[in-house]
């Protein structure tokens, strides 16, 4: 895997990526900065498990959201000490299912996840609805 980040003058730098898709990163302006660009890749990364792993279910589920909160080092580096994790999911799934997407994708396939040194809370909202995991 390989990206390209070239700057842009100032804080501004565009990743580009093989294939030509490109993201801005950019603190102080239009674009997102870096750490908010690893809970987006957190996010993405663990979306894409969850529905790999709900695909009997894809037909039911309505909307997918991932909320990430980052609490932050206070001093450099800033790296993340904790993230909280918010899925949203409407549909008709069960929230043992939901949650053993949650649990492999953080255990087993998300590669963000498993390269973070932070420490990963989970919450699932299914409906509107917060769902506690059945295994606890």
């Amino acid at each position: 895997m390989e990206v390209s980040t070239k700057w842009e003058g100032n804080m501004a730098y565009t990743m580009t990526n093989k294939t030509g898709n490109t993201m801005h990163l950019d603190p102080n302006g239009d674009g997102v900065s870096p750490m908010e660009a690893v809970l987006g890749g957190l996010a993405g990364c663990m979306g894409i498990d969850i529905m790999m792993v709900l695909k009997p279910y894809a037909d039911k589920i309505e909307r997918l959201e991932i909320d990430t909160d980052g609490d932050r080092n206070e001093e450099a580096p800033k790296f993340f000490k904790s993230v909280a994790i918010t899925i949203h999911l409407d549909g008709d799934v069960p929230a043992s299912r939901i949650w053993r997407a949650v649990k492999l994708s953080d255990e087993k396939y998300c590669s963000v996840a498993n390269s973070l040194n932070a420490d990963l809370s989970y919450k699932v909202v299914l409906n509107g609805e917060e769902v506690e995991d059945p295994k606890k």
